[in-house]
């Protein structure tokens, strides 16, 4: 959103630095992220959720680069993962195994092979994975990756839980899981849910925690209760923002309750990715043509749905500034980039400030499953990444092309 930014003489400014500076520095089309931004998301969980046994897990698959990894591992957060590859890249890091979380989703035996040998924590996400880990290695500690029935999100695509999503073994086989985890002598130490990352009511996000905990009564000797991701942030200038302080309250007081009832003060933990890092990633690009037909006025830029695949692949909502002059005279355009594809468009019927070949626009809240999701088709490049502290810059990832590695 655009208020994350400041605004100098008209122009859109990323920490201290304007965009069009950016741009002339490292080219366009660009990835920026703000670090006070994500370092401000982190506090706003850890501030606002008082309850003091709690651990923070970012779900790297929203971002993995690697330098973003160092930055929130320095803040106190912890990784969740969930593949091989992103284990790694916390290594990279300097994350520790007892640091990080590891969510199963159809993978392999080898690569579950790879997460025991690495004593990582493993949420386990089938009735077959369970069987496999314990085969492996009885008496393993595990946590339990549950579908509950309950999902939020923009698109049916970013719902991850309820009745037609692939992830999570279904409450009403709980029974199947602890007959094979008793055959294996596995022990289950946590209960995990992943609803989405679409949530921007707390009094809704409650639903998903009191049910979580309904259902972590029906085991024995918990250490934590793993409530995912779920926390939203606002794309649309219509949303409004989650009230992080209401929600803290809420859970705080929710999970005091459980530990009264369960005898045991366990730990909570959150899974949020979108969360820490959305808001703080801007995409810078180009305009290279404006082109008016009988029905449209399509703003053509140099950059494209590869690098920002969200707009086509979600119907995602992005708001879109004109960089050099935030205000002037609005224009209804269509925010289209350099794809040979008809579905490349960042934006129809959006108001623009007096767009100009050579204009800088500003794609905003794109650092969550952004560059993340980014590809090299039709030969265009992957972006470079900028990180942003104050009016220092720092490239954090070279622009990458299918010729060079």
């Amino acid at each position: 959103m655009l208020h994350n930014f400041k605004i100098k003489n008209n122009k859109l400014f990323i920490g201290g630095i304007s965009a069009e500076n950016l741009v002339a520095r490292y080219g366009s089309p660009l990835y920026v992220y703000d670090t006070d931004i994500i370092k401000r998301q982190y506090q706003e969980i850890v501030k606002n959720i008082s309850y003091p046994k709690k651990s923070i897990h970012f779900a790297c698959k929203a971002n993995v680069n690697i330098e973003l990894l160092k930055l929130l591992r320095q803040e106190g957060c912890k990784l969740e993962a969930v593949s091989k590859g992103e284990i790694l890249a916390g290594f990279e890091a300097g994350f520790l195994p007892e640091e990080i979380i590891y969510t199963c989703s159809y993978v392999t035996k080898e690569e579950l092979q790879f997460v025991i040998d690495n004593d990582i924590l493993l949420n386990v996400d089938s009735l077959k994975q369970l069987e496999i880990i314990g085969q492996i290695y009885p008496g393993k500690k595990i946590c339990i990756r549950l579908n509950q029935g309950i999902g939020a999100g923009h698109h049916t695509h970013t719902i991850t839980g309820g009745p037609n999503s692939k992830f999570g073994i279904d409450i009403s086989e709980i029974n199947k899981v602890k007959r094979i985890a008793k055959k294996y002598k596995l022990q289950i130490i946590g209960v995990h849910q992943h609803i989405g990352s679409g949530y921007l009511d707390a009094n809704l996000y409650m639903k998903s925690v009191r049910k979580l905990l309904d259902t972590a009564r029906k085991f024995e000797g918990l250490d934590f209760v793993d409530f995912g991701g779920g926390f939203g942030i606002t794309y649309s200038p219509k949303d409004k923002p989650l009230n992080m302080v209401k929600l803290g309250k809420l859970i705080t007081k929710e999970i005091e309750r459980f530990n009264r009832d369960y005898g045991k003060e366990i730990e909570i933990k959150f899974e949020p990715g979108r969360f820490l890092v959305g808001e703080s990633g801007v995409l810078l690009s180009t305009v290279t043509e404006i082109k008016k037909s009988p029905y449209n006025t399509f703003v053509g830029i140099d950059a494209g749905f590869n690098q920002l695949i969200r707009p086509m692949m979600y119907g995602s909502y992005h708001e879109i500034v004109n960089a050099g002059k935030i205000k002037g005279k609005d224009e209804l355009v269509w925010v289209v980039g350099n794809i040979c594809e008809s579905g490349d468009i960042f934006a129809s019927d959006r108001k623009l400030s007096s767009p100009k070949e050579g204009d800088i626009l500003a794609i905003l809240d794109a650092g969550a499953y952004g560059y993340a999701m980014s590809f090299l088709y039709n030969g265009r490049h992957q972006l470079a990444e900028i990180l942003v502290e104050g009016e220092s810059t720092r490239l954090i990832r070279k622009k990458r092309s299918f010729l060079h590695e």
